[in-house]
């Protein structure tokens, strides 16, 4: 993560009165940072580009808003961002994909299934999603920003604004959680 300045928020403020150096100052502090960790998750170059892209934008317009005060931390906050345009952007891929094997059909061709779209079908809709489901809110979140979102024990921390230990046994419980309803369940079906 970029190193925290004492300028941080100086610049959030001067963007929020319309100042463009100090958002190309933002953007060149942070920006290459967020490229790297979105391309952690994402293949796509292009796509990574984008995300960057809508995350700035969306920066700029908070700040027009006179919405500034909600970015206590700035990385934290762009990354809150940019993980959900990541996340938006595979739905879309699913829905073009679902409405790809659609159109097959429709033309009498059989659907294909790739061994991916298996993968992530089964994590969204199969034991994994009702098990996470399943945990209360405090542990999903810790689960969401460590596994899923990828961020260290010490960004969720900041994240979520709770202490690095408390990080740490809430994954611990949650692992514990998702490992027993996994197992109970795939029992269940033998």
């Amino acid at each position: 993560m970029p190193g925290r300045s004492a300028s941080t928020s100086d610049l959030v403020a001067a963007i929020a009165d319309g100042d463009r150096r100090s958002f190309e100052l933002l953007y060149r502090q942070y920006a290459p940072w967020l490229v790297a960790r979105l391309r952690h998750r994402c293949a796509d170059a292009a796509q990574v580009d984008d995300i960057v892209q809508e995350t700035f934008v969306a920066l700029w317009r908070a700040c027009a808003e006179a919405r500034q005060n909600e970015i206590r931390d700035i990385a934290g906050w762009l990354w809150r961002v940019a993980s959900r345009r990541l996340v938006d952007a595979a739905r879309a891929g699913g829905a073009r994909s679902r409405l790809h094997r659609a159109l097959r059909q429709v033309r009498g061709k059989p659907p294909e299934r790739s061994a991916e779209d298996q993968v992530l079908a089964d994590a969204e809709f199969g034991d994994v999603h009702d098990a996470m489901a399943r945990l209360p809110p405090d542990l999903r979140d810790v689960v969401q920003a460590t596994v899923l979102d990828g961020l260290s024990t010490r960004e969720a921390s900041e994240l979520l604004r709770i202490p690095p230990g408390t990080v740490k046994t809430r994954a611990m419980r949650a692992k514990a959680r998702l490992r027993d309803h996994i197992q109970q369940v795939r029992g269940q079906d033998t």
